[in-house]
């Protein structure tokens, strides 16, 4: 198994909050980090630094960094074969 997809396994298996953020950008192609919090209950300052992780780990991407609102976040390829590996679906 390739060592980022065993890297990013590591990772959401150490955090729910950052599984279920993982998993709730699978459904759609991009989400501000307000809509993904409301869409995982996760209060939106968590998100925020759980997004970071994610990003760093390129299991996402903001598709629109330079922005100070509305990011928009994206779910990577890669991000998708660390959930299809994990046998973590919605």
């Amino acid at each position: 198994m390739e060592r980022q997809i065993i890297k990013g396994i590591s990772l959401i298996k150490n955090s729910d909050y950052r599984k279920r953020i993982l998993i709730s950008l699978s459904d759609i192609n991009y989400l501000t980090p307000s809509e993904i919090s409301q869409k995982t209950k996760i209060r939106l300052n968590h998100v925020s630094n759980f997004l970071k992780d994610l990003k760093d780990s390129k299991l996402i991407l903001c598709l629109n960094d330079e922005d100070k609102r509305g990011r928009l976040y994206q779910i990577t390829d890669l991000g998708k074969k660390v959930i299809k590996e994990n046998g973590t679906q919605d």
